[in-house]
């Protein structure tokens, strides 16, 4: 069975994004290290989970990227929690409606390669922990 991974960026005062929703901050001041770590975390999971927002975003971006990140974000499979979502052209992605803790459970219990990596701000992670 795998596991679920809640990767999410917070500042040290806690914040997971200024007031006009920019990102600029989440690579300001990054090391090698922290920077390595992310891509290996990237890199070994089995899916990635994301809420509509954040699909929306990454699957006009991460197609035509490049960089240590985009081969992993196209290559591993991904999964969309959306129930308004009809349909998604990012490859290697489904959409999972309704009961949110039902499709985690069926995740996690189908797959065995790697954990599943949850992406997101704090509407989708705290919806994972509810």
């Amino acid at each position: 069975m795998a596991s679920l991974v809640l990767k999410m960026s917070v500042s040290l005062d806690g914040y997971v994004a200024p007031i006009d929703g920019s990102t600029d901050w989440i690579a300001a001041g990054g090391s090698d290290d922290a920077l390595s770590w992310t891509v290996e975390t990237v890199s070994n999971a089995g899916a990635h989970l994301m809420g509509a927002a954040t699909y929306a975003g990454w699957a006009t971006y991460w197609p035509s990227a490049s960089g240590p990140f985009a081969k992993p974000m196209n290559e591993i499979p991904k999964v969309v929690f959306s129930d308004s979502l009809a349909s998604a052209d990012w490859g290697e992605t489904t959409i999972a409606a309704g009961d949110l803790a039902e499709a985690i459970t069926r995740l996690k219990r189908e797959r065995s390669d790697g954990y599943l990596l949850a992406h997101g701000g704090a509407r989708f992670a705290r919806s994972l922990v509810e």
